[in-house]
């Protein structure tokens, strides 16, 4: 059997990512990378009857330019139907970047991040429908996924309806660097906030008629750091991690409080805590919250008066582990195996479509495809590395069932 791999033209998905890569499409404000995907996938040959976008957008709780581009490519064989992913959005470093290419590397010419992550996924779902169709090769029903606002909270594969996406069996995601890496498991996250309202006095003449919000946050999270819950955590059989991200003050203020001479009544709090275990990853956030509520009994004024604090939890993403032998961890296996390429089974410690794919009843594999030093200014596209992420894909795409 001839290898399919072999039909890949590796300058033209080059140029095609350089193409893409000079789309600006941060976050949120993806109609522009979109259209140019779009347009991309009419170019290699995919009718416009078959590309089209959902309503996630509509469902999507922050403001989001677009739904989801969606192109399916009919079965020229019979066997399940398989669904290719990957995201359109850059985090907004990546905002006027201009790619250059360096060697065996492509960059970024200012001080930007490149957003290789994920324009070598758009890149590589654009040239795997090229190649089959240019080379007629035969193939089960395929559809490709490109989602919106991954990078801030995976909200394209979370709220898309599934149904959306026809019959699928698996799914192959591109969103990684080194290949032979197949990501088939990842943890999950919960988000955590905490309002804390204190009250404000004179620090200098009557502080002791003042509530210290700042200072009901510091206990709170010094407790939560004594009881283990904060960084690395390990209770028993139990893993995870947990970060307070946000420090700050009301309606996104950098600062909790305004002066040095009044008591702060006002502190706002946000963090994270994963784990493998959806209820241990529960469990870290709920540790927060009874630290904070400790701290909030502690810090009285004058008259035994305390903070109110609030604190609310949320699910971002749930985890997910796959068997070694699903049917699509096998594909992949077999794809790099064509290539010489031993498979490194992979656990993610960050949240992927894949979570929420996984969730919606389609086991999910990601696959890499070069890119790297994500989210710095340092970001690049290993050429290589992305070719061969090219490759891996039309040979999933192609291999018989």
């Amino acid at each position: 059997m001839s290898n399919a791999a072999d039909l890949v033209d590796g300058e033209k998905a080059v140029d095609l990512l350089m193409h893409l890569l000079a789309v600006e499409g941060v976050t949120g404000k993806e109609a522009k990378i979109a259209e140019a995907v779009r347009k991309a996938l009419e170019k290699a040959g995919v009718p416009a009857a078959n590309i089209r976008f959902d309503d996630v957008n509509k469902r999507i709780p922050v403001p989001t330019e677009t739904g989801n581009l969606i192109a399916t490519l009919p079965g020229t064989r019979p066997g399940p139907g398989i669904l290719f992913s990957c995201h359109l959005d850059t985090v907004p470093l990546c905002a006027g970047a201009v790619p250059k290419r360096d060697g065996d590397k492509i960059v970024s010419e200012g001080n930007t991040a490149l957003g290789g992550d994920n324009r070598t996924g758009c890149a590589v779902l654009v040239t795997v429908a090229e190649t089959l169709i240019k080379h007629k090769l035969p193939h089960p029903p395929l559809t490709f996924l490109f989602t919106v606002r991954e990078e801030s909270g995976l909200h394209g594969a979370r709220e898309m309806n599934a149904k959306d996406l026809g019959d699928v069996a698996m799914c192959i995601n591109i969103d990684g660097q080194k290949p032979a890496d197949l990501i088939i498991g990842a943890v999950g996250q919960e988000n955590w906030e905490v309002e804390i309202t204190g009250k404000a006095s004179h620090a200098g003449v009557a502080p002791e008629k003042g509530i210290s919000a700042t200072m009901v946050a510091s206990i709170g999270l010094v407790e939560a750091r004594k009881a283990g819950w904060f960084g690395k955590v390990v209770k028993g059989d139990h893993f995870g991690s947990s970060n307070v991200g946000i420090f700050g003050g009301k309606d996104g203020a950098v600062a909790a409080g305004d002066a040095t001479n009044v008591v702060t009544d006002y502190a706002w709090l946000k963090g994270e805590a994963r784990s493998p275990d959806a209820a241990f990853a529960v469990e870290i956030a709920e540790g927060y919250r009874a630290a904070f509520e400790k701290a909030g009994a502690e810090v009285k004024d004058s008259g035994g008066e305390t903070a109110v604090v609030k604190f609310t939890r949320t699910t971002s993403y749930p985890p997910f582990r796959l068997k070694e032998d699903e049917a699509v961890v096998k594909r992949a296996d077999r794809a790099l195996g064509i290539l010489g390429i031993t498979p490194n089974h992979v656990f993610s410690n960050g949240g992927l479509d894949a979570n929420w794919l996984d969730k919606a009843g389609i086991p999910t594999v990601t696959i890499s495809a070069g890119q790297a030093e994500i989210h710095t200014v340092k970001e690049y596209v290993n050429v290589p590395e992305y070719v061969i992420g090219c490759k891996i894909a039309v040979l999933a795409a192609t291999l018989d069932d």
